[in-house]
This record gives C-alpha cells, sequence and structure tokens, in this order.
C-alpha cells in the first residue's frame, strides 16, 4: 500500500488578525524548510532547507502542504500554488514546476484550499463554491469523470461548501448544514459508504447533519461531529483507524465513547486534540511520528505528554507538528530532509515533540 513520505512544512507566523466569522482572515507572514527537490518551499530554489526560511513578504491568511506541492492564500483573498506541476496540480494550465508561488488567476474569493497527499488540489470560494484540479483518476477530483484538469474546474453548483480535505487518492468535505461528502477512491472503504467502490463525483455520508470537521488520510478518514466524538473509516493496517485493532471498516465508526475531541489530523498517522488542550496520536508509529517517545505503533489514542496547552497540529507523511497556546511551534518524527527545523547538521529523527526556534508568534503548521 502506498506510504507516501512528507519531507517538508510550511507554516505561519502571526502579523496580526482580524476578528470574524468563518473563514477568517489573517495576516501571516510564511515561512517553510525540509525537501525542496520540486520547489515546494516556494523560496526561488531547489535548495533543501533544515530551518525557516521566509517566503516572499506578502500577508497570507491559509495554508496547505500537499506531498511536493502546496496552496495558500493571500488575506486579499487571492490562490496561490508552488511545487510539482505535474498532472496540473498547481491549477496554472500547465504541468511547469514552480519554485515560487504563483497566482492561480485573478479572482479575490478564495477562502480555504487543501493541496493533496498525491496530485490534485482543492479549494473553497468566498461564496461556497468548491473547485477541484489535478489528476482526475479514480473521480479524486468530483468532476463526475476521471479526467485530469489543469486549471480549477467548479465541482457541481453548490454554495454551501464549508471545508475540504484531500488525501491520497480521495477527498471529503463539510456542508454549512453538517452533512458530510466524500468521493475518489473507495478502496479499503475510506469513503465510508459502506463499499469499496470509486466515487467520481460527492455523495453524502449517511444522513446526519451534525459533522463539524474532516481529514483525509492515505487510505483513511477521520471526522469530528459537533458533539465532541471522533469517528474514522478506511485501511486500518498498524491501528491507524484507532480502534484497538487494524480492522478496516468502510463506514463511520467511533473511536472510544468520548466527546471532548475537538480537531484531528491524518496520514499514515493521525494526530488529535480534546478541548482540555491535550494532544493524542496513534498509528504508524515508525521514525517517532506519533511522539510518544517510541517508535511502536498504536491501536488506540495515546496523550502525547502531560501538558494542555496544544492549539494546531499536522500530520506529514512520517513527521508531526503542533502549536501551542503561546504560540510556540513544535516538531518530531522523521528528519531526513532537515522536515524538523531543528537546524540540525545531522539527521536526527525525534520521537517526542521538540521547540522550532525560540519565537513565540507561530499560528498554523501544515506538513507535506
Amino acid at each position: 500500500m502506498p506510504n507516501f513520505s512528507g519531507k517538508w512544512t510550511l507554516t505561519e507566523q502571526a502579523q496580526g488578525a482580524a476578528a470574524g466569522t468563518w473563514p477568517l482572515r489573517f495576516d501571516y507572514q510564511l515561512y517553510a524548510w525540509g525537501d525542496n527537490n520540486y520547489g515546494q518551499l516556494g523560496v526561488n530554489n531547489r535548495t533543501d532547507r533544515n530551518s525557516p526560511v521566509q517566503v516572499g513578504l506578502l500577508s497570507w491568511s491559509q495554508i496547505s502542504a500537499g506531498k511536493n506541492h502546496n496552496a495558500a492564500i493571500l488575506s486579499d483573498g487571492t490562490l496561490w500554488t508552488w511545487g510539482d506541476g505535474n498532472q496540473g496540480r498547481l491549477g496554472h494550465n500547465s504541468e511547469i514546476f514552480r519554485s515560487s508561488p504563483t497566482q492561480v488567476g485573478a479572482l479575490t474569493t478564495w477562502s480555504q484550499a487543501s493541496a493533496s497527499q498525491s496530485d490534485f488540489t482543492a479549494a473553497i470560494k468566498t461564496d461556497g463554491t468548491l473547485w477541484t484540479w489535478g489528476e482526475g483518476l479514480t473521480g479524486r477530483l468530483g468532476q463526475n469523470s476521471i479526467v485530469d484538469r489543469s486549471s480549477p474546474v467548479q465541482v457541481g453548483s453548490l454554495t454551501d461548501w464549508f471545508q475540504v480535505s484531500t488525501g491520497n487518492q480521495h477527498a471529503a468535505a463539510v456542508k454549512t448544514d453538517g452533512t458530510l461528502w466524500t468521493w475518489g477512491s473507495g478502496g479499503s472503504g475510506r469513503t465510508g459508504h459502506n463499499d469499496t467502490i470509486n466515487r467520481s463525483s460527492p455523495v453524502q455520508v449517511g444522513a446526519l447533519t451534525n459533522w463539524a470537521q474532516v481529514s483525509t488520510g492515505t487510505e483513511q478518514t477521520a471526522a469530528i461531529k459537533t458533539d465532541g466524538t471522533l469517528w474514522t473509516w478506511g485501511n486500518g493496517y498498524r491501528g491507524r483507524l484507532g480502534q484497538n485493532n487494524q480492522t478496516s471498516f468502510s463506514s463511520p465508526v467511533q473511536v472510544g465513547a468520548l466527546t471532548n475531541w475537538s480537531q484531528v489530523s491524518v496520514f499514515s498517522h493521525s494526530v488529535a486534540l480534546k478541548t482540555d488542550g491535550t494532544l493524542w496520536t496513534w498509528g504508524y508509529g515508525l521514525n517517532g511520528r506519533l511522539g510518544d517517545n517510541a517508535v511502536v505503533n498504536r491501536s488506540s489514542p495515546v496523550q502525547v505528554g502531560a501538558l494542555t496547552d496544544w492549539s494546531q497540529i499536522n500530520a506529514g507523511g512520517n513527521f508531526t507538528g503542533a502549536v501551542k497556546t503561546d504560540g510556540t511551534i513544535w516538531t518530531w518524527g522523521d528528519n531526513g530532509e532537515g522536515q524538523l527545523g531543528q537546524s540540525l547538521s545531522t539527521t536526527i529523527d525525534r520521537s517526542s515533540p521538540v521547540q522550532v526556534g525560540s519565537l513565540t508568534n507561530w499560528s498554523q503548521v501544515s506538513m507535506g
């Protein structure tokens, strides 16, 4: 089964923020480090970096790091992409690699973007419309076809999309009415429709209207409901579903009985936050990516340390990053390409969280 290795990181460093309804508009500087083979660090070259380097001088609002490309939105609502351009995943009507951020079209109405773990991208506009581009294999673009697209194409005509997540070969999204929709590869039951059939357009998962957030991984999906419960489905290999086994499930299954989950992010492993600020991980433990000071797999959530001040998380291919409420940023796992940002002269893995630098104004981290 695929096991993509994430080798780079994007983070936002706060300059200031404006309050309002979702999606919020922020004013951030953007930093990146790690593997730069495809120009995915956005610093106009292909040199690897083992410590944070600023990407441009503009004010960013939201970022998403994919396998070898990424997508980001400026505070003015414009959409920018860079890195590997194969299959048109950058949305520039070509397959050209970009080593610095390049604007996608001229619109100023983008609100959220998701760069996949493979070769496609999705984004939502402020009007609630959903757009995708890149490789169309398995129907992952949701365009009712398997055709590649090298520029953004709207998914259907609805205007009530709220949040989208792109995995390896499938995608999932939540609407403003709290319904959950998935499409793309159905292998291992990752789309949650109680089968393994590929879907080339969004199909609702069940009939519930209380989904709040969804995250798609290599062959699995995780989501949180408005009642704080956590649900997973797909391939259970190495315990990645957190069900205390390695069983695969083709429809959502609750993880434990707790009702205080607030955020989840999945790749080949999973990381989640509770409302009390505690950090929990499970799944594939190689390279110490679970952060529990070990390299063993975990089939149910295990708390990372005892701290209660974690605020934002992201699971990469074989490493993890998180931000605390005090604005510090922490990384752990594989460091083969300097992706932990620890300025290490050697590629030392970390099996527990280590702070990146000493700054206290970090806001968001995204791992590729």
